[in-house]
């Protein structure tokens, strides 16, 4: 008999919806199943449901690979590769853009599996024991398919300690990247460090909502805080959008700060830009105490929740967050704000951004909401796909 995860009773109706996660309490019991291993999953009468990997060691004990009854070899990961890279052929102008995301884990079919191309180099992610177990054929196909000058692993990521498994960084195939590698997007120049930068070295899902800053739609917006500007992407397009722009970019890095001047300077606008290294609490009620104000203000916080324990005081650090935002905004300024947070929902954002409004006793209203860039898809069947909200305020 194969390997096989039988649900409990009435615990099917997820997968019948396609949501490719099986959570730990769903499971009645499991036969013959490895940590790692492919198996079936079934429902209470054993009817076949799903092929996924198993984990007993995490509380998404299986994430599905397919719905089909099809066996998950290598022509099955070829396959889902190729038809990712081919998604991304209507939505990258490879013209101006030569950074982008590759593979979207779930939302692309691939559970646990992230592939960021940067220029010449891909950057991978193997976010989950099952896909831990089929790196080198995965690093193999991307190489075959993509033909890159080197892959580089980036599995230094939290959630693998929920999988039972320790970080991973280093070169899976060919070429060291260098230390910084220029990419292009939408025809500005940037810097990246894909060795020791956040996430895989750059903010590739923001590219659409710097594309439509709204700043730009400001002519008037010529002081500009970009706080949380790690190296500077939302600085560069203000910049580009308002040749009267400067923009204050805060951040607790220097070394992020250092890659923002370079990128400044690569895209001839280091002169209108300063750099406050701190943290963005202390510094934005410094501000709002020494009277300083900002036609525009930009906050692109890290993820305040990374788990349900977390959400109420991450609640209260976007609320925090935005209240000194909206205290520092002339009249008639713009607010730029987002969450990445997974669990925090855009309804729930909402309410946050508004509850600071209140409390700072000023009049919003959103003129945009802002989501991930389409490189990073959201899975109809899977809401968690969905993690980055922003919303555009004009505030009075």
């Amino acid at each position: 008999m194969p390997p096989r995860i039988i649900l409990k009773p009435g615990k099917e109706k997820p997968l019948l919806a396609r949501h490719p996660w099986v959570f730990s309490g769903a499971i009645a019991r499991v036969e013959n199943a490895r940590a790692g291993e492919t198996v079936d999953v079934c429902d209470a009468t054993g009817r076949f449901l799903a092929r996924g990997y198993y984990n007993p060691q995490s509380q998404i004990a299986a994430r599905v690979w397919t719905f089909d009854d099809a066996p998950v070899d290598r022509d099955f990961l070829r396959a889902r590769l190729e038809r990712a890279i081919g998604a991304r052929d209507p939505l990258i102008d490879r013209a101006t853009t030569n950074a982008y995301r590759v593979v979207n884990a779930e939302s692309d079919f691939l559970p646990g599996v992230i592939v960021d191309r940067y220029a010449d180099f891909v950057v991978m992610q193997f976010l989950t024991l099952g896909v831990e177990t089929r790196k080198m054929e995965l690093v193999e196909l991307v190489a075959e398919l993509i033909a890159p000058r080197g892959i580089y692993e980036r599995s230094d990521v939290d959630v693998r300690e929920k999988e039972g498994l320790v970080s991973s960084v280093g070169v899976l195939y060919g070429e060291t990247p260098p230390d910084l590698i220029e990419i292009r997007e939408s025809g500005f120049r940037f810097g990246v460090d894909v060795k020791r930068g956040h996430k895989t070295g750059f903010y590739l899902d923001q590219r659409e909502n710097r594309r439509q800053l709204a700043v730009s739609r400001q002519p008037s917006a010529v002081e500009i805080l970009n706080v949380f500007s790690y190296t500077g992407g939302f600085a560069v397009y203000a910049c580009a959008a308002n040749k009267n722009a400067r923009v204050v970019n805060l951040d607790a890095s220097r070394d992020a700060l250092n890659l923002a001047r370079e990128n400044m300077r690569l895209n001839d606008c280091d002169a209108r830009g300063e750099f406050v290294e701190g943290d963005a609490f202390q510094i934005l009620r410094r501000y709002r105490d020494q009277g300083k104000s900002f036609d525009a203000i930009i906050l692109d916080p890290p993820k305040f929740v990374s788990a349900q324990a977390q959400l109420h005081s991450g609640l209260r650090g976007y609320k925090d967050i935005n209240l000194l935002a909206f205290k520092l905004l002339k009249p008639g300024g713009t607010l730029v704000t987002f969450s990445c947070s997974g669990q925090v929902s855009a309804p729930l954002f909402q309410t946050v951004v508004f509850q600071a409004a209140t409390d700072a006793r000023r009049d919003a209203h959103i003129i945009a909401k802002l989501s991930q860039a389409p490189d990073h898809p959201i899975l109809l069947a899977f809401p968690e796909s969905e993690y980055l909200k922003g919303l555009v305020c004009r505030v009075d």
